[in-house]
């Protein structure tokens, strides 16, 4: 059955969002479910992905959702003191009730999720990211739209994380728990950052980024994920073209952080053991 012929009333929030995305029915007569859906986004009731059974899961609809309330939210003019923007997203609020400190002028924007712990240096969160309690968002670090970012995470000054708004099915970024993410690297394009991992400075990792395990005698090749505990710095391989032969950027996996029941003395160790710029 399409939705033109079912009662909108029957139908769920996602078939909802999914037919007003599809065009077969008005935006304008879905705003309750779209501001809704933004509203629970921003207190973490929801979440854009999900990790299940091991697996990292898209939830569709919302991403749609987002995608909605951009069209339907006004501009309106905002004044922040002596500071004034001209937005459709407010920024978020009640945020020493959130248990979250945010340093001026760092921004989360509402539709954002900051666990309690969260520290947002002179940064930017967007709308559908999540951050996990106690992780640190340094300066000008910016996590971009539905990125999510795991619990005890440390974004360094200047960390691009990339915003995935579209296609909708796209896996965002994410960052899972523990992980060290060195100053001026960039994240982007659905990469998976697994848990404990450590990136060491300047290092870009995109979706089509090689990922080269060189621990070993054989190297190893990966892209999109980065093993949990990996230490990672930035490389170059050879590669040749008509013109000659050229160093194209690539991604080393040089070594693990080992395991430890202290996080902090096990990151210190890694950063010192492989010499990891951060």
């Amino acid at each position: 059955m399409s939705p033109k012929s079912m009662s909108r009333e029957s139908m769920s929030r996602e078939a909802v969002i999914a037919a007003a995305y599809a065009g077969e029915i008005d935006v304008a007569d879905v705003s309750e479910a779209v501001e809704s859906t933004i509203a629970d986004l921003n207190t973490g009731t929801i979440r854009v992905a999900e990790k299940i059974e091991g697996e990292w899961v898209v939830n569709q609809w919302i991403k749609q959702a987002i995608m909605l309330y951009f069209r339907i939210a006004p501009l309106e003019t905002m004044r922040m003191g002596s500071f004034e923007y001209h937005d459709k997203i407010p920024v978020k609020t009640n945020l020493a009730e959130a248990g979250i400190r945010v340093v001026p002028p760092g921004i989360v924007r509402y539709g954002a999720y900051c666990e309690p712990g969260v520290i947002v240096m002179p940064g930017y969160v967007n709308i559908g990211a999540r951050v996990g309690a106690g992780s640190m968002v340094d300066t000008w670090a910016t996590v971009g739209s539905c990125a999510q970012i795991g619990a005890n995470v440390h974004l360094s000054g200047g960390v691009g994380i990339g915003g995935v708004l579209e296609p909708v099915g796209a896996r965002p970024v994410i960052v899972e728990d523990g992980a060290f993410i060195g100053s001026r690297s960039i994240i982007v394009e659905g990469t998976v950052i697994e848990a404990g991992a450590v990136i060491g400075a300047n290092t870009t990792i995109t979706g089509s980024t090689p990922i080269i395990d060189v621990t070993g005698s054989e190297p190893i090749e990966m892209r999109g994920r980065v093993p949990a505990n990996s230490v990672v710095v930035p490389g170059t391989r050879p590669k040749e073209f008509p013109a000659g032969t050229y160093n194209l950027q690539c991604a080393l996996i040089i070594g693990l952080r080992s395991a430890s029941t202290d996080n902090k003395t096990s990151l210190n160790d890694a950063l010192r053991t492989f010499e990891v710029q951060v």
